[in-house]
């Protein structure tokens, strides 16, 4: 998806601290998805979670978004806020257009209809997902008659050809099967299969591969971009593995603290990290030509409460370029064509002493 800068604010402006900037497609295909300064807190007792604070991007048909970050960046709460799939106690604004239909306040009989027909989402546990006590065909059947009106025959049918495209082995014997007699990859294939009974034209990755071993995680990661090619299906890929992203995604939006830091091209991310805090996460991917007994690579420091953000830029206490500018958040704006970033101090040295230093401690 290449990126164009948009207005957010009042005519001239290019977002701020307290409204991200919003970045479009500029390749002529209209968006499945536009999210435009999202904002999600919980309520409860004591101070409110401000999980999510002004997020805003947009995914076109046929492409993979990476959605990366550390845990409690924002990455899963404000994608299971586009299906209604938040506790009653988040307090949702801003606006998700999928479509042209606003998903932010959608009543939920009217959400049932996108869910899983037009939205799908493939979570980070099968084991936890599927039904133990219900054999696999039974339960990709009934998500397929959820959204077809088809017989009983025509709906194993379709689940057994469901099961033989995401390439599940032997899927006229797996359909009898119940998940504890399948591995983890095979439990996830069937999560993938699930999640296309509805023929999405969004399908939303959470954390999809965590659980696997690195072989299976490749295979799954492959299943879904052939999925994508061949259906067009756009997809969302929340992960903390920029390996990942830079493996598999078109575009990367990098989450920090509730909103995105850095937003731009898989490509032109990857060959000009600008966020400190992207690169020391691209720093802390273990590599195979490490000194062996050496401490891992972390991001220094832990990331802030939600319940009450650090004056200024929240990654400021953990950066090492910080100075008094950074006590005055930096907007999300978009300093080379393409590529967005929020930062005081993303040029140069400074930048790559950040990643150096963070990443190494």
């Amino acid at each position: 998806m290449s990126t164009s800068r948009t207005d957010t604010g009042p005519a001239g402006s290019t977002g701020s601290a307290g409204s991200e900037a919003a970045v479009r497609p500029a390749t002529g295909a209209k968006p499945v998805l536009e999210v435009r300064d999202l904002r999600i807190r919980f309520e409860g007792r004591g101070a409110p979670v401000h999980a999510v604070n002004g997020l805003s991007y947009s995914v076109e048909p046929g492409r993979t978004l990476a959605i990366i970050g550390e845990s409690g960046s924002g990455k899963s709460v404000s994608s299971r806020a586009l299906l209604g799939l938040l506790p009653p106690s988040a307090r949702i604004t801003g606006s998700a257009r999928f479509d042209g239909t606003e998903l932010v306040g959608l009543p939920e009989a009217r959400m049932r209809r996108h869910r899983g027909a037009d939205i799908a989402m493939v979570f980070q546990d099968p084991a936890r997902s599927l039904n133990p006590t219900m054999k696999i065909g039974l339960q990709v059947t009934e998500a397929v008659r959820a959204h077809a009106e088809l017989d009983a025959r025509a709906a194993r049918a379709r689940a057994v050809e469901l099961l033989a495209l995401v390439r599940l082995p032997a899927p006229e014997r797996r359909f009898h099967e119940y998940p504890h007699q399948l591995s983890g990859g095979m439990r996830q294939r069937v999560m993938i299969a699930i999640a296309l009974a509805g023929e999405p034209r969004l399908l939303i990755a959470d954390e999809a591969t965590t659980a696997l071993d690195v072989t299976t995680q490749a295979q799954i990661m492959e299943l879904l971009d052939e999925l994508r090619r061949r259906l067009g299906t756009a997809v969302v890929m929340i992960s903390h593995d920029l390996g990942l992203a830079a493996g598999y995604a078109d575009d990367v939006l990098v989450m920090y603290a509730g909103r995105a830091v850095e937003h731009a091209p898989a490509a032109t991310l990857f060959a000009a990290v600008r966020m400190p805090y992207t690169r020391a996460l691209l720093g802390a991917i273990p590599l195979l030509d490490r000194p062996s007994h050496t401490m891992l690579p972390v991001v220094p420091g832990q990331p802030p409460d939600l319940r009450a953000l650090p004056e200024g830029c929240p990654f400021r206490p953990r950066c090492a370029s910080a100075d008094d500018d950074c006590r005055t958040e930096p907007p999300l704006a978009e300093h080379e064509p393409g590529h967005w970033w929020a930062c005081w101090h993303a040029h140069g040295a400074a930048t790559d002493r950040t990643a150096t230093d963070g990443a190494g401690r």
